[in-house]
């Protein structure tokens, strides 16, 4: 059987063909998602992507992967920030489920990586971990147990809103003030870097500037900025790894720093603790989506 499978993102809409004998990716394709034009601009995005498919391929589910807190037993989006508009509320998987007449499966995109690493990747053979996507801001899931945890209200895993920084919580300004993805996502990285010099608009040219001694102490304290959340989850969760992704991990520099700091700070009794790269790059969230629909359908 072949699953249609969608990664939305605020940036892109990354789509393929699972084949479940193969356990390959088919026909992928990516495209701009351009989030900020609103909810129902992605809703007619995703109707557009799967019907190019459906001309010449046969599929029996869907599985999409999103951006924002997604109930996935009905495929609504519980909430939506500002990088996807008018997102909150919107009941994705039945629309879906009703213009294909395919059953549908919906999740939140890092849960739905981290699944994809649990199978194919990182998480391989581990009960216990926690995984991290690191990029405009800082997104989290749980795999506890040999299942994903989605808390009470399907929404857990929000670690880019641990505070971190009290001196800095506004929240009635910002409710995400003072909190780890201000200090620890990819913007971050990039905002403290245009600080200094306005023309390092993005992680890549950053890397390119080492041998600035400016640069160096920037990037170190951003990296230990992503040590400080590490340590918390760490002692709070007991995970027998940690995977982190983001096009930011790439940099064999960042990893190398990341792991040297945080045995540094954590309790000896936690330093079996595995600070691991996600091995599935950009299409974790479609080899996850694929799973989740295959686990729920089949």
């Amino acid at each position: 059987m072949k699953t249609m499978v969608l990664d939305i993102g605020g940036t892109a809409l990354k789509s393929a063909v699972f084949n479940s004998e193969t356990n390959v990716l088919e026909e992928i394709r990516e495209c701009p998602s351009e989030g900020f034009l609103g909810g129902a601009h992605i809703v007619e995005l995703v109707i557009k992507t799967i019907r190019d498919y459906a001309q010449t391929v046969d599929f029996g589910t869907i599985g999409i992967s999103t951006a924002g807190q997604v109930d996935p037993e009905d495929g609504r989006i519980i909430y939506a920030n500002q990088n996807v508009p008018g997102y909150t509320g919107i009941g994705l998987g039945a629309i879906v489920q009703q213009e294909f007449h395919a059953p549908t499966y919906v999740e939140n995109d890092v849960n739905a990586a981290a699944i994809g690493e649990a199978y194919f990747g990182a998480g391989q053979n581990e009960k216990n971990f926690v995984c991290l996507a690191y990029g405009t801001g800082v997104g989290g899931a749980l795999y506890l147990n040999g299942n994903l945890y989605h808390g009470s209200s399907c929404s857990a895993g929000e670690f880019g809103a641990v505070i971190t920084h009290p001196e800095d919580r506004h929240p009635e300004e910002d409710l995400f003030s003072g909190c780890y993805e201000k200090y620890a996502s990819t913007t971050a990285l990039v905002k403290k870097a245009m600080e200094y010099d306005p023309a390092l608009t993005n992680g890549r040219l950053i890397f390119t500037r080492l041998d600035d001694p400016k640069i160096q102490e920037i990037l170190d304290g951003w990296i230990l900025e992503i040590v400080y959340g590490l340590v918390t989850i760490t002692h709070t969760l007991n995970p027998s790894c940690i995977i982190l992704g983001g096009g930011i991990l790439e940099q064999p520099y960042v990893l190398e720093q990341i792991k040297k700091k945080f045995y540094e700070h954590i309790m000896p009794s936690f330093r079996h603790v595995e600070i691991r790269r996600a091995e599935l790059g950009n299409k974790a969230g479609l080899y996850g989506a694929a799973m989740l629909a295959n686990d729920r359908f089949s």
